[in-house]
């Protein structure tokens, strides 16, 4: 059960493994193209399609005839992987071993939606995944094995989740044979230091340049690459919506230009506190372009970022 790019090394694995897939629940296809007429599967869908496992895509599992018809699976585990569906009682209970949860954080620190993007934008250093049996608390269940990695100042979602999900991978594998045997461990979450990692909202990608460097940094590396921290620029044909995808704090820049200003080369940009080298960027329509690309295309000196509001 799982719907993203980060669900997908976990179903390649328990397939590799020999493990019968009774059915992978994912998200239903959205509309795309530009009437809406295409339509677009989730990452498990279509691996799901190459692997010929069937497909369930529910709106929800709270109904009694979706309720018997994972309970008529007869399974023996569920597997849940960033599926996005809340599982009521009835699920949890359906089959014979229980619903086995990978999330992508130090549980209890940052349960919920956004564990990834969340603890990057929090500065932590240190994050990683867990394998937990589920209930009907929002990631409560117990721990039953975990993976720590670093996560240097460069890390960005995308590097994480990518690291991640092939760590997870392993560790379900792993879990799931623990389990066969009866020895898989667990323990309860600690009762203290619990965070959520709420959704990521659609306010949240604008860059409030005020705020010191390393936290805006973090804030870029949190959102990158979706949705991208983004900030509005003049750069020599009007105001234009640029993303920014890595970046880095950069040393002895001039620390009396307005938050937001573009200050040097590299290019740097001015900060609350200090300011960041851009590394790498997009402009609207374009793909992403290193930081040099992205200085050569600057046409006004000392143009500013658009400061947000404030509140």
């Amino acid at each position: 059960m799982g719907a993203p790019e980060f669900a997908t090394p976990t179903l390649a694995a328990l397939v590799g493994k020999g493990h019968d897939i009774a059915a992978a629940y994912t998200r239903a296809p959205t509309p795309a193209g530009r009437r809406g007429l295409d339509l677009t599967r989730t990452p498990v869908h279509r691996l799901a399609d190459r692997l010929a496992v069937p497909v369930r895509t529910p709106s929800t599992l709270r109904r009694d005839v979706e309720q018997r018809a994972f309970a008529d699976f007869r399974a023996d585990v569920a597997i849940v992987v960033a599926y996005g569906l809340i599982l009521p009682r009835a699920i949890l209970e359906a089959t014979a071993l229980g619903c086995f949860n990978l999330h992508a954080s130090l549980l209890p620190r940052w349960r919920g939606a956004a564990p990834i993007q969340r603890a990057i934008m929090a500065g932590d250093r240190e994050t990683g995944v867990a394998v937990m049996r589920m209930e009907e608390g929002l990631d409560t269940g117990p721990v039953a094995l975990e993976t720590r990695i670093a996560m240097p100042p460069t890390s960005t979602a995308g590097d994480v989740g990518r690291q991640l999900a092939a760590i997870g991978a392993d560790l379900m594998v792993r879990a799931l044979e623990m389990l066969v045997e009866g020895d898989l461990p667990l323990r309860a979450q600690a009762a203290s230091g619990a965070t959520y990692a709420h959704k990521i909202e659609k306010g949240e990608a604008r860059i409030d340049w005020r705020r010191p460097a390393a936290q805006v940094r973090d804030h870029i590396h949190g959102l990158s690459p979706t949705p991208g921290a983004h900030s509005e620029v003049n750069l020599g044909s009007g105001l234009e919506r640029v993303k920014i995808l890595r970046a880095e704090v950069a040393a002895g820049p001039d620390a009396g230009a307005a938050p937001g200003t573009i200050i040097g080369e590299g290019p740097l940009v001015a900060c609350g506190e200090g300011a960041i080298r851009i590394v790498q960027a997009q402009r609207a329509g374009r793909a992403a372009m290193s930081g040099a690309d992205f200085q050569r295309g600057i046409r006004v000196q000392g143009a500013v970022f658009v400061q947000i509001a404030s509140g």
